[in-house]
């Protein structure tokens, strides 16, 4: 259990409360609807100092006192201060996470032979690349080429042409931006898109679209030539 502070600023005002970092971070991402991550059931403006706040400056700022609608929010909104050792295990698996996507992805051009996974992170350690906190599909591209210099990558990528209908290109944009080659869109609204999708990502890719669009797009295998 790490115990660590979370923050807002509201109507001028600063707020904190003392928290379970694990389970404040679940919260956040909607994994967790409980708030047992209050580690002191009190909300402070300063909590070194043990200041607490007053009840008019929390019906100011957040229109309430109670105490699971004010922490809620601060967890939800706020900032939560993140330890050393937290961001180093987070950064630790983002790498593995890459290292995992390159090793089963990815070969060297010349050879085709895929590049193991120790070569692999040691081209990330020199090439010094910094993972982001975001999925590896929409930065790997970057990665790539951060790395290429080092250790020569190719994606085993398939091509595929999809036709989203008009009611759904709304919600299935975002999941094609990060593949599109091409689009065109159709006098009827419906989207027509080529995409170029890394081979270990096609399963997660449509079970994604379908979701999003109640598998009513149509697709098809572009082949070399095509």
């Amino acid at each position: 259990m790490t115990q660590t502070t979370a923050r807002i600023k509201q109507h001028g005002k600063h707020f904190e409360i003392i928290v379970d970092l694990d389970k404040a971070l679940k919260f956040r991402k909607g994994e967790s609807s409980n708030i047992d991550f209050l580690e002191i059931d009190r909300v402070f403006t300063d909590s070194k100092k043990g200041l607490a706040a007053p009840e008019k400056e929390l019906t100011e700022a957040f229109g309430t006192t109670d105490l699971n609608s004010v922490v809620g929010k601060i967890v939800k909104s706020g900032e939560i201060l993140t330890t050393q050792d937290y961001r180093e295990g987070e950064q630790d698996k983002k790498i593995k996470q890459v290292v995992d996507f390159l090793s089963r992805n990815a070969v060297d051009p010349k050879t085709g032979n895929p590049h193991t996974a120790e070569r692999i992170k040691t081209a990330l350690e020199q090439a010094q690349v910094n993972i982001k906190n975001a999925p590896i599909e929409s930065q790997i591209n970057d990665i790539i080429e951060k790395i290429s210099a080092i250790l020569p990558v190719k994606l085993e990528t398939k091509k595929i042409k999809v036709i989203v209908p008009a009611i759904h290109t709304g919600k299935a944009y975002g999941i094609l931006n990060p593949y599109k080659e091409s689009e065109n869109w159709m006098n009827n609204g419906d989207l027509e898109a080529t995409l170029k999708i890394p081979a270990g990502l096609v399963m997660d890719f449509y079970d994604k679209l379908n979701s999003a669009t109640h598998g009513s797009v149509m697709s098809e295998e572009v082949k070399n030539g095509s």
